[in-house]
């Protein structure tokens, strides 16, 4: 009876560690500033979350592990936040994930040279996820080399490419604390080199 109930406490406990992360990472989605609080700004930066969502699930269902699961379930709870989000903001654009040809297709060329800009346009958002810093990528392998330059404030950081997301650099919750302002969770105006 004693171990019935211990193992219902820690099922428990790991499903509220689970709604917790996702309640974590749909805060820092939501919390995507805008200067002048106009409802387009508010939709590109919400749209830009979605697709980069969108194409993470899409990436982890094209190439599953063992934790592709719990992860497809997590980004799906942020991607209906995000739905709901841009529904009260009146969002009207049809964002649907790349198909996986298209993301990495322009790899070779845009990966002529050490220390060459990348990505050009590419805004810069977290992934939510924990851990040192690193980033996921859907342009570059992991091992890669990336260095992301926030021109709004002149911090970077230069982080390894560990796995693969819906965008140019996805950066962790560590490498985006070191190169974002205050208050923000999109970079708008940002430089990504690859550096190696």
């Amino acid at each position: 009876m004693m171990n019935s109930v211990g193992k219902h406490r820690k099922r428990a406990t790991i499903g509220i560690a689970s709604v917790l992360g996702v309640a974590a990472i749909a805060a820092a989605m939501f919390a995507i500033s805008t200067p002048d609080g106009r409802a387009s700004e508010s939709c590109q930066g919400l749209d830009s979350a979605l697709r980069n969502n969108l194409d993470f699930i899409a990436g982890q269902q094209a190439e599953p592990d063992a934790q592709s699961g719990a992860r497809i379930a997590n980004r799906q709870a942020v991607v209906d936040l995000i739905q709901q989000r841009r529904e009260a903001a009146g969002c009207t654009e049809d964002v649907q994930a790349a198909e996986q040809g298209d993301a990495v297709a322009d790899q070779g060329a845009a990966a002529a040279g050490e220390g060459e800009v990348v990505c050009q346009g590419s805004t810069v958002t977290l992934s939510g996820e924990g851990g040192a810093p690193a980033a996921s990528s859907s342009e570059f392998p992991a091992g890669t080399k990336l260095k992301v330059t926030n021109l709004d404030n002149d911090k970077s950081t230069t982080v390894e490419v560990t796995g693969v997301s819906g965008s140019c650099a996805l950066l962790n919750n560590a490498a985006f604390e070191q190169v974002r302002e205050p208050g923000k969770f999109l970079i708008r105006r940002a430089t990504i080199e690859r550096v190696g």
